[in-house]
């Protein structure tokens, strides 16, 4: 179920994990941090909206909808801090 607001679902007794969770988890700056917080939102009745309105917004940084967004435009993935390696670790 998809709803409008967070008050429209909070009314019907929806959990709302944006409010359930340290808001902290959202605006994390680890890579598994932020997997974390995007698959909290996976069962968001909010979900679209808070996309629509974090885009709309153009929100600078964060998890909003179950997408990262960096600079207010949306990324796939947060990359961790430093330079890239310059050969690939093997397991």
């Amino acid at each position: 179920m998809q709803l409008g607001s967070i008050e429209q679902a909070e009314a019907l007794g929806l959990p709302i994990p944006c409010r359930a969770f340290d808001p902290e988890v959202f605006f994390a700056e680890t890579p598994a941090d932020v997997e974390y917080a995007k698959s909290l939102c996976g069962t968001c009745p909010v979900k679209e909206a808070c996309l629509a309105g974090a885009l709309e917004r153009r929100e600078p940084w964060g998890v909003w909808g179950g997408e990262l967004f960096v600079q207010g435009v949306v990324v796939a993935r947060k990359r961790p801090r430093g330079r890239p390696r310059k050969t690939e670790v093997v397991a």
